[in-house]
């Protein structure tokens, strides 16, 4: 599904700047909300969002900095930054009160925006889903921190060899191959003179110490939680999948057999189900 019409037709002004978003299905159905991770988008739960809005409102946003939502020199995209943008969103889209609590899903470093919004800034949840997430030290590849530590010089890259980086790089987090249009679709808003930058900046902004300052409170988390891994994932490897649900009181562990990274391109029908029996 290379969801060419997949369009974020609202838009909210965080403290990160502008931020775009949409919801699918019945306005009165149980609130779902996807979070995605880098480099990516909402775009990669188009196939997911859609399943589940038969039975579910489903919100989809795209962080600042990321997809279609404002990106500029200066702004605070880092990992404190999107975990207070999320919780700007929900009370934006009146989840916030008794009862109004949504079910959170969420993906890559996605999961470490959903913890740090529901462990440091008392965020609510019914239900809580995590997808091959950045939530245990160390992370980042050594090829991921180079491109942080030097974001600079890479952002000086001529557009056509920074286009090819990004290319490789994303492809690399697909077992089974992105469909060329999704693969460009993802590529697309970090490139030219907005989104190269912006590219570096946000990789320069993500420091594991948004991870280790709540790490030693996954003990706390008292909702439903199901720890879903793809396990050919050769960025973040099966094994922390097993490590985080054994850190994480009562959560159920589902393996995606030969999913890589991107589970949600890589086995969008087996994770459907899978999250919507987990909703449900």
């Amino acid at each position: 599904m290379t969801g060419t019409d997949w369009k974020l037709d609202h838009t909210f002004h965080s403290s990160s700047g502008e931020v775009r978003w949409a919801a699918l299905g019945a306005p009165d159905a149980p609130p779902v909300v996807l979070l995605h991770g880098t480099p990516f988008s909402s775009y990669v739960w188009r196939g997911v969002a859609r399943a589940l809005a038969d039975r579910y409102r489903v919100f989809v946003w795209d962080m600042p900095g990321f997809g279609a939502s404002e990106k500029r020199a200066g702004q605070d995209v880092s990992l404190a930054a999107q975990g207070r943008v999320f919780g700007e969103l929900l009370a934006e889209w009146g989840l916030t009160g008794e009862g109004a609590e949504p079910a959170v899903v969420a993906h890559d470093f996605g999961g470490c925006v959903a913890l740090r919004a529901h462990l440091l800034h008392g965020a609510r949840y019914r239900r809580l889903a995590l997808a091959n997430v950045v939530a245990l030290a160390p992370w980042g590849s050594p090829s991921y921190r180079l491109l942080g530590e030097q974001a600079e010089v890479f952002g000086r890259l001529p557009g056509a060899l920074h286009r090819g980086l990004v290319r490789e790089y994303i492809a690399s987090c697909s077992a089974a191959g992105l469909h060329p249009a999704v693969l460009e679709r993802l590529v697309e808003p970090w490139c030219g003179a907005e989104g190269q930058p912006a590219f570096y900046r946000q990789i320069a902004q993500n420091d594991q110490r948004f991870t280790d300052e709540i790490e030693g409170r996954y003990g706390e988390i008292s909702l439903p939680v199901l720890v879903c891994w793809g396990t050919a994932d050769s960025w973040i490897p099966v094994e922390r999948g097993h490590a985080l649900a054994d850190r994480i009181p009562g959560a159920r562990l589902r393996l995606i057999e030969g999913a890589a990274h991107l589970v949600q391109e890589d086995a969008p029908a087996e994770l459907s189900v899978v999250l919507s029996g987990f909703l449900g």
